[in-house]
């Protein structure tokens, strides 16, 4: 388990040792260097050097490293998983579907890597050609959260590595020892020196502000709340660094009453606790039409009051602890507020005695307006609201100022569409309870962020699209 920082194609100690917690337990499990000004320095140095020359490389070279990445990964999948269960918390089963996933980052990127398109055509007045061509932009900067620390690295470093782009990683002190895991089978996979270093700033605030304004970075790409977002576009904007952020959300979950209610209980099951609930895409505030309303609470609760809660790494544990107690302290509150508020509990709902960072799954029924409802809660909770036509569900789903994801259950497919078409985000599920994909677009609207990643779009988030006019 690598614990060093990786800068320059080394693994180098740093100004001293940080603790990496078992949340589960809150046992330590191991110590990571951490970086000072000139570990900083260093990477940014290096990264700067390694830029011409990697941009220059082949597509077909930096392809086959990032197929050799998703090889190397697909087959140290269980080892990952642990180290991601042990630092984050979550279970084992999901912590191993997580990794799968990130490594289909390192695959689909590969394969975009040969195929950015350009353009080439005659002008509407016919005096010139005109040429479209699409170039690396440059030193980028990654920083990750610490609920999907495996994929949230790989949807940044496969497109970067993809376009020719050198780059430093940030990854969430929580869970630094995936992300060291993950530029391990990098450099296994022959990335070449400088092109990828991994720091981990003793002064976050201060070293990430200082990355921004040195002219050497050209692009910044970010994952987590949409607070910290905007202090980090407010520094981009100093020297108008090439920002994709994706921020917070607040996904509402809408179940009609022609809805199949065990596909939507399923489907609910997967959006609201897939990692625990810590998730941007986690269904955050559940919508239900009346006539169907007391049978689909029942049916959620009971399926909700099954999972069984514990330490992730054990067997047959499905409800694992949250990253830290800070995090689960708010969890708590926020419910312990709702019900303050009005709202009643179904299931759940009381905090465990303790060491270990767990609250339980939980189901609590309230009014539209109770506070929880504005709050991207984090955690196995789920508010349900009960509405009564169509046009209060779109408007209940669009009260918010987020929007990355939302969730419509219907058995009318063309009620399905009209709502996904009327509701602001930047992603909707129709009957589904997962849809991320490393072949489609992330990403999200209003305060959910800025650009997309996966798909076709994302490495154009690592791209300059730079126009040529010829003379004929």
């Amino acid at each position: 388990m690598r614990t060093q920082m990786y800068i320059d194609g080394e693994w180098v100690d740093g100004i001293g040792k940080m603790p990496v917690y078992d949340p589960s337990d809150g046992s330590v499990i191991a110590e990571v260097a951490l970086a000072g000004d000139k570990e900083c320095e260093a990477a940014l140095a290096a990264a700067d050097k390694a830029a011409a020359s990697w941009a220059k490389t082949a597509p077909r070279v930096r392809a086959e490293i990032l197929r050799k990445a998703f090889e190397i990964m697909s087959a140290e999948a269980d080892a990952i998983a642990t180290i991601v269960s042990k630092e984050n918390g979550k279970v084992l089963s999901d912590a191993k579907g997580e990794v799968l996933y990130a490594a289909e980052f390192f695959r689909w990127f590969s394969e975009e890597a040969v195929r950015v398109p350009g353009d080439f055509r005659k002008s509407p007045s016919g005096d010139k050609r005109i040429l479209v061509t699409h170039q690396p932009i440059g030193v980028s900067l990654l920083i990750t959260p610490w609920n999907f620390p495996a994929a949230m690295a790989t949807r940044k470093i496969g497109p970067a590595i993809a376009a020719g782009c050198t780059m430093i990683l940030k990854p969430a002190s929580e869970t630094p020892l995936t992300a060291l895991a993950i530029v391990d089978i990098m450099e296994r996979a022959g990335v070449p020196k400088g092109v990828i270093n991994i720091i981990l700033p003793e002064k976050v605030g201060a070293s990430i502000s200082k990355l921004l304004h040195d002219p050497r970075l050209r692009n910044l790409s970010f994952t987590g709340s949409t607070e910290v977002g905007r202090i980090l576009l407010k520094d981009a904007a100093d020297r108008v660094i090439r920002c994709s952020m994706e921020l917070g959300g607040n996904a509402p979950f809408v179940v009609f009453d022609d809805a199949d209610i065990p596909a939507a209980v399923q489907g609910l099951m997967l959006a609201k606790m897939r990692n625990g609930g810590a998730a941007c895409t986690a269904a955050n505030r559940v919508y239900v039409q009346r006539p169907v309303a007391e049978a689909f609470v029942a049916e959620f609760s009971k399926a909700m009051g099954a999972l069984v809660m514990g330490k992730g790494t054990d067997s047959g544990v499905q409800l694992g602890a949250s990253v830290s107690m800070k995090e689960r302290n708010k969890i708590a509150e926020l419910v312990s507020n709702a019900v303050k508020a009005g709202a009643k509990i179904i299931t759940g709902g009381i905090t465990p005695a303790g060491d270990g960072a767990f609250y339980p799954a939980t189901v609590i029924t309230c009014e539209k307006d109770n506070e929880i409802l504005q709050h991207e809660v984090f955690g196995p909770v789920a508010p349900i609201v009960t509405f009564d036509t169509d046009e209060e569900a779109i408007a209940l789903a669009n009260d918010t100022d987020f929007g990355l994801i939302s969730y419509v259950f219907s058995g009318d497919l063309a009620r399905g569409i009209r709502a996904a078409e009327a509701i602001e985000s930047g992603m909707v599920a129709i009957n589904r309870g997962v849809i991320s994909d490393p072949a489609a677009p992330f990403g999200g609207v209003k305060q959910s962020g800025l650009g997309r990643e996966g798909g076709f779009d994302g490495i154009h988030e690592f791209l300059e699209t730079k126009y040529i006019g010829v003379e004929i």
